[in-house]
């Protein structure tokens, strides 16, 4: 998504010609869900994807006539007849579209400056979220209006002219409860929450692999390795941050620092006794997540240990240990995809595969 804001700012500071077609809102099992956005040009080409399929193919079409009418419109499309069937989903979905046109003639300045600070914000990763009036809303709401607010539900920049509705506020949900897309009232509201930051303790095969498919989902990777040429920019150029040091010093400066309940930590460490100095800090940390590698003989032995240097039972039973999802991972990468399958569960989902 931040690479096609950042395109579709590209093509309003040129005054180019575009569609912006975004869903608002969903219902049932749909190939996208509510926010995904994709943006149709003259020439009928597209940057974006709405799910693919009959369904994208029509939203198109529908497009390249808005460019001349240049008329906001909503289309509704139900997974269950005619854009079903060619594709194989007749699981009874529902898709609503918004078709905005973004006009040379008819794009205002506040258009632009929606768009400069939505991209400032999702690229910020503090969490925001947009609120799009629908063809049925209410007067005095109006159709196509958006309203854009950042984490702390302040409106930063609206699409349409008045003063923000008090209709709108009503359901407004804060983002750091990581609310699910809703519609209320006429009105979509589409949450993005703030991005979680990935700590991963060790860079070597294991840890290189995480934060490859962690960032691909849209993680902050920071790296931590007590040798330098295993926390490089060459090995790990998607982190954030990379941090080489002593790791139980280095995460006792973290944790009281910097890891907060936006974090989530994976630690895969080269060894036993790094992996316990590493879980003796992170364990009582306000970290949302705590993830170690190895067996369950390992786990029990470093459980015991920790405990007899205090570490509360209670306090180890929230590790997710063995780390991943059970999925009879044995290479590099079926491990890495195993754990970040879980990453992802925990963050969406808040689920908690810890207790097995």
């Amino acid at each position: 998504m931040r690479d096609l804001l950042a395109e579709l700012n590209r093509i309003l500071e040129e005054k180019r010609e575009c569609i912006c077609c975004s869903v608002v809102e969903t219902r049932g099992s749909t190939p996208q869900k509510a926010g995904a956005t994709m943006l149709v040009f003259p020439d009928g080409g597209q940057i974006g994807t709405l799910g693919g399929g009959c369904v994208e193919a029509e939203v198109r079409q529908r497009a390249l006539r808005s460019f001349s009418s240049g008329k906001t419109e909503l289309h509704v499309f139900h997974l269950d007849d005619n854009y079903g069937w060619d594709d194989g989903l007749i699981c009874g979905g529902r898709m609503s579209i918004l078709a905005q046109p973004l006009l040379p003639t008819s794009t205002s300045e506040e258009v632009g400056e929606y768009f400069r600070r939505l991209k400032e914000l999702a690229a910020a990763g503090t969490g925001h979220t947009q609120a799009v009036v629908l063809a049925d809303a209410p007067p005095p709401l109006q159709f196509g209006n958006r309203y854009l607010f950042d984490a702390t539900g302040n409106l930063v920049a609206q699409i349409g002219a008045g003063v923000l509705p008090e209709v709108v506020t009503r359901h407004l949900t804060p983002v750091q409860q990581r609310p699910k897309p809703k519609v209320h009232d006429g009105i979509a509201y589409l949450p993005v929450p703030p991005r979680v930051t990935l700590l991963i303790v060790g860079g070597g095969h294991v840890g290189e692999a995480v934060a490859r498919l962690a960032a691909e989902v849209d993680f902050d990777i920071w790296i931590l390795d007590d040798r330098e040429r295993y926390a490089s920019q060459e090995r790990f150029p998607m982190a954030k941050r990379r941090i080489v040091g002593d790791i139980g010093a280095s995460l006792q400066r973290l944790v009281a620092e910097a890891i907060d309940p936006s974090f989530f930590c994976v630690i895969v460490t080269r060894g036993h006794a790094h992996d316990e100095e590493a879980l003796f800090h992170l364990a009582p940390s306000n970290a949302a997540y705590v993830g170690m590698i190895g067996s369950k003989r390992k786990k029990k032995l470093i459980y015991e240990d920790l405990m007899a240097k205090g570490i509360p039972e209670a306090t180890l039973a929230k590790v997710h240990s063995p780390v991943g999802l059970e999925i009879g991972s044995q290479t590099v990468p079926e491990i890495a995809i195993s754990i970040v399958a879980e990453l992802i569960a925990c963050r969406n989902l808040a689920a908690n595969p810890a207790s097995r």
